[in-house]
């Protein structure tokens, strides 16, 4: 399988974009990762060869969009994300938690009909190959605490700033989203 690959910066980091000639996203991951990158595309394509290509202009403004506070723009992005069919559910439902909203791993097993499975959820996000537009950054512990993220927590963090997903009222949320918690 031959696919494209380009570079684009973001403001949490370079980023690693792997798409196809049709412009389907198999690969969104940071620049610091990028072995994670190579291993999940062997893992769900077998020998993949990448060559360097400009992403299409439709997804890298669908990105700036997003970090420009559009956070519906990723939502018309079409992706290709492998895996197996329990984490094709998982990240199916990912895609359905709105920006601005988190979900616990918990919760996010009962939505896809495996209530005492949120270990296999939370190695299902770390399995995610399309960081960011498959959004397993809104995934966070039952207590609300962020945990666990590909990316690193500090982007996790960032993230959820960004769209919003802290809850300015509740003096919990803001401290276990601090900079200095975790």
């Amino acid at each position: 399988m031959q696919l494209r690959f380009d570079k684009k910066v973001s403001p949490v980091g370079s980023m690693l974009l792997v798409t196809d000639d049709l412009d389907v996203l198999y690969s969104l991951d940071f620049e610091d990762f990028e072995p994670r990158m190579h291993k999940l595309l062997k893992r769900y394509y077998g020998d993949v060869q990448l060559r360097y290509g400009t992403i299409a202009p439709r997804i890298r403004e669908s990105l700036d969009n997003y970090f420009d506070g559009d956070f519906t723009a990723l939502d018309r992005l079409a992706v290709a994300t492998g895996g197996t069919e329990f984490q094709s559910k998982v990240w199916s439902q990912l895609r359905s938690i709105p920006p601005g909203e988190t979900l616990s791993y918990g919760r996010l097993a009962d939505r896809v009909g495996r209530p005492t499975a949120s270990r296999a959820v939370g190695l299902a996000n770390g399995a995610n190959p399309v960081a960011i537009v498959v959004p397993c950054h809104r995934v966070i512990g039952a207590s609300g605490a962020l945990t666990g993220y590909g990316g690193g927590l500090a982007r996790k963090r960032w993230l959820l700033n960004h769209e919003q997903a802290i809850d300015q009222q509740h003096p919990s949320q803001l401290e276990l989203f601090s900079e200095t918690a975790n």
